[in-house]
C-alpha cells in the first residue's frame, strides 16, 4: 500500500453483531490511499473473527486487539495514535457509510480545515431510515476558523446539536497533525467526551479550521447506545452536565460559548421529555434516581439563556399542575426556542428534514 492520505478509525467493543455491515459499508467505497484500523476493546463476542474474515480479503484492515477494555476515550486516543493517514476519520462500529461517502470527504481535504464536519440519517436498529439529523445552520462549504473570536461566536450561534460541537464521533474527520498537536486531557477521561475536550483545547489555546461538508454521508444505528446501559437518566447525565463542564472549563462559565452549549443541549433534551422522564422515574418507584434528575434541570436550566427560568421554574412545580395546563405551557416555551432556531435556519437557507426536537414520546408520558 502506498502513501495513506485518510485512515478510518474504528474502536469497538462487543459490536460483532453490526461491525460486519459497517465494513461492508466502508470496503464499498473507493479506497485508494485509504487504511482501516480496527481497535478492539478486549471484546468478549465474535467481533475477532468477523474481523479476520475480512481481514483475509483487504490488505488496507488493521486490527489491534486491547488487552482490556479502557473506555471510548482512551481507545480514540490510541486508534488515532496508530493511524498513518493525513486524516483520520473516527467512526462507530455499529454505522454504516453511504455510497462515495469518502470520496466525498477526500474532495474538501484541499480546503486544509482540521475538521470537516458532516451530517447523518437517523435510523432505528434493523437500519430502516427515520430522518436526517440536522447539525447545524451552514451550507455545505462553508468554513470558520474558531480561532478568530467573531467567526467562533458565529459558529456556535449556528449550533443545532451538539453534534456541531463534536459529540458524534462518525461526523467528523479531523487532521492527524492537529489531533495530536494536543495531548490526551486526563481530566476529562471517562467522560466520554475527552475528544470534545481535545478539540475545545485547540480551539481556545491555536485555533481550528473547521469545514462543514454536509451530508449526509452515513447512516445512524439507533437504538444501539453503548452508553446507555446504566439507564436513561445516566444516559442524559452523560450529555448535559459531561459537555456543560467541558464547555464551563475550556471556554468559561459565562462564556459566549458555554451559553450555545447550554442553549443545544436544551433543543436536544426538551423541557417535556425532562418532565416526562421525571413523572416515569417516579411512578416506577426509582426515587433514588429523582436528585440526579433535579441537578440536570439545575444545570440544564442556567441562568442567561431566554425561557430558562420558566422552564426551570415549571419543573420544580409540575408534580402539583394538571398535565394538559402544563404541556401547553412547557410547548409554547419549547416553540419560543424552536422558532429561534428556524430563524437561524432561513436566514441560512438551510432547512433539516426533521425538527431538531420532537415531544410526541414525552407527550404520552405526562398524560
Amino acid at each position: 500500500m502506498g502513501a495513506v492520505t485518510l485512515s478510518i478509525c474504528i474502536p469497538t467493543f462487543n459490536f460483532g453483531a453490526f461491525i460486519g455491515e459497517t465494513l461492508e459499508s466502508i470496503f464499498r467505497q473507493s479506497l485508494a490511499g485509504v487504511e482501516i484500523i480496527v481497535l478492539d476493546s478486549a471484546s468478549t463476542d465474535n467481533t475477532a473473527a468477523v474481523i479476520d474474515a475480512f481481514a483475509t480479503r483487504f490488505s488496507n484492515l488493521r486490527y489491534i486487539r486491547a488487552d482490556k477494555r479502557e473506555g471510548i476515550d482512551r481507545d480514540l486516543a490510541r486508534v488515532v495514535a496508530e493511524a498513518a493517514g493525513r486524516y483520520v476519520w473516527l467512526f462507530s462500529a455499529d454505522d454504516v457509510m453511504r455510497p462515495n461517502a469518502v470520496a466525498h470527504a477526500v474532495q474538501a481535504f484541499p480546503t486544509g480545515a482540521d475538521v470537516l464536519l458532516c451530517s447523518h440519517s437517523n435510523c432505528d436498529k434493523g437500519m430502516r431510515y427515520l430522518w436526517d439529523h440536522p447539525v447545524m445552520a451552514a451550507r455545505a462549504g462553508d468554513m470558520f476558523d474558531l480561532g478568530d473570536i467573531a467567526q467562533r461566536h458565529e459558529y456556535f450561534g449556528r449550533a443545532i446539536t451538539t453534534e456541531a460541537f463534536f459529540s458524534f464521533m462518525s461526523g467528523m474527520i479531523v487532521k492527524a497533525e492537529t489531533w495530536r498537536s494536543v495531548p490526551l486531557n486526563e481530566k476529562f477521561v471517562g467522560s466520554c467526551w475527552a475528544h470534545v475536550a481535545r478539540l475545545f483545547e485547540l480551539i481556545k489555546e491555536r485555533g481550528l479550521k473547521v469545514c462543514y461538508i454536509g451530508g449526509p454521508l452515513l447512516d445512524k444505528r439507533g437504538d444501539n447506545d453503548s452508553f446507555a446501559g446504566d439507564g436513561v437518566v445516566a444516559r442524559w447525565r452523560l450529555g448535559i452536565v459531561g459537555m456543560t463542564e467541558i464547555a464551563a472549563d475550556i471556554f468559561g462559565k459565562g462564556s459566549v460559548e458555554a451559553m450555545h452549549v447550554n442553549r443545544v443541549l436544551q433543543n436536544e433534551f426538551p423541557s417535556l421529555s425532562l418532565l416526562a422522564l421525571h413523572r416515569v422515574t417516579r411512578s416506577a418507584g426509582r426515587h433514588d434516581e429523582l436528585p440526579r434528575l433535579d441537578e440536570l434541570a439545575h444545570v440544564l436550566y442556567a441562568p442567561g439563556i431566554p425561557g430558562s427560568w420558566a422552564k426551570r421554574f415549571a419543573y420544580r412545580v409540575h408534580a402539583r399542575i394538571p398535565a394538559p395546563i402544563l404541556v401547553a405551557a412547557v410547548k409554547l416555551l419549547e416553540w419560543t426556542g424552536a422558532k429561534n432556531v428556524l430563524k437561524r435556519m432561513l436566514r441560512s437557507r438551510i432547512l433539516p428534514d426533521e425538527p431538531a426536537f420532537r415531544s410526541q414520546d414525552a407527550l404520552k408520558a405526562l398524560e
